[in-house]
């Protein structure tokens, strides 16, 4: 099974705490260029002044400041590989299931289905809520959008899948002997991390409960199909198709997108959907996949036998 992989590998706890430290750093390497394009486009004053939403207005270009933003992703990615292979030895497939290979039909598969969810929970409240919207549409700019999103926001949600439900569920799992603990932390944890995304400072903190349940919702993917494709591929979609279809003053993603929001956001509308659309999403794929087994892939203790 899934988490099982890390008993296959050099797993001591220390190898874990020194990789979260590689992949850490490798992050904060990667932000080196934005923050220097902030520092030189920045007064003293204005410095002083910065939040994490008006740091997204500073260069006056967003397709330049969404490639600065995802760049930190890309280096946190080069971290993820060096760390699985030199410090665990362990193959980039091991991390992302229990198969022999990577199934590229479940990423699309998933990756269609989010874009279509967006796509229409867009649509209907554009139609419903038109005062809410101003058309954002310029052709040269969106097509830059269009590359830059697609070819970097998957590999910002590949590093958040790989550190969160590949690198620390297993890590996690071995470590606590069952699978309900690597869930819920790396859920919790994934939450934490947006606690900084403009939209906490908008909303406030009640909308932490769906970034972690979003965590746990992708978390469930990933341990009932044995694996991150499903994961991988729904968080790209999903990313990708909010860049490119809506914008607005308040979020971490200010894009060139073709819709920008200017009506008064509400943090229910926000997390309405995952208490509705996750659980049926969920039964979707375990219909399909014919998933089984829930107690035990969820919440069941990890055997140590198999360790190196």
């Amino acid at each position: 099974m899934f988490i099982e992989n890390a008993l296959k590998i050099k797993n001591d706890s220390w190898r874990y705490v020194v990789g979260c430290f590689i992949i850490f750093i490798a992050t904060q390497i990667g932000s080196i260029p934005f923050a220097v394009a902030i520092f030189e486009k920045s007064s003293p004053e204005m410095m002083a002044k910065l939040d994490p939403s008006s740091m997204m207005t500073v260069l006056k270009n967003s397709n330049l400041t969404l490639f600065y933003v995802l760049l930190p992703y890309l280096a946190g990615m080069i971290g993820i590989l060096v760390v699985s292979k030199y410090i665990h030895e362990q193959n980039l497939l091991s991390l992302t299931n229990s198969r022999k290979k990577l199934d590229y039909n479940k990423i699309f598969h998933s990756f269609s289905i989010a874009i279509s969810i967006v796509f229409l929970s867009t649509l209907i409240s554009y139609i419903f809520f038109s005062d809410d919207y101003i058309i954002n549409f310029e052709f040269e700019k969106f097509v830059l959008l269009f590359f830059i999103s697609l070819i970097f926001l998957p590999i910002q949600t590949s590093w958040e899948e790989y550190v969160f439900r590949g690198y620390l569920m297993q890590g996690i799992g071995i470590l606590s002997k069952n699978r309900w603990t690597p869930l819920f932390l790396t859920s919790l944890m994934f939450g934490l991390l947006h606690y900084w995304n403009p939209e906490i400072t908008k909303l406030g903190s009640i909308l932490l409960i769906h970034y972690v349940l979003t965590g746990l919702f992708f978390g469930v993917l990933t341990l009932m199909d044995d694996g991150m494709e499903l994961s991988l591929g729904f968080h790209a979609g999903n990313n990708f198709m909010i860049s490119i279809l809506v914008t607005a003053d308040w979020t971490v993603l200010q894009t060139d997108s073709i819709l920008k929001s200017v009506g008064d956001p509400k943090a229910g509308s926000i997390l309405l959907p995952v208490f509705f659309i996750y659980p049926l999403i969920i039964l979707y794929f375990s219909k399909k996949y014919n998933w089984k087994d829930w107690n035990n892939k969820l919440f069941g203790k990890i055997s140590l036998d198999n360790k190196i």
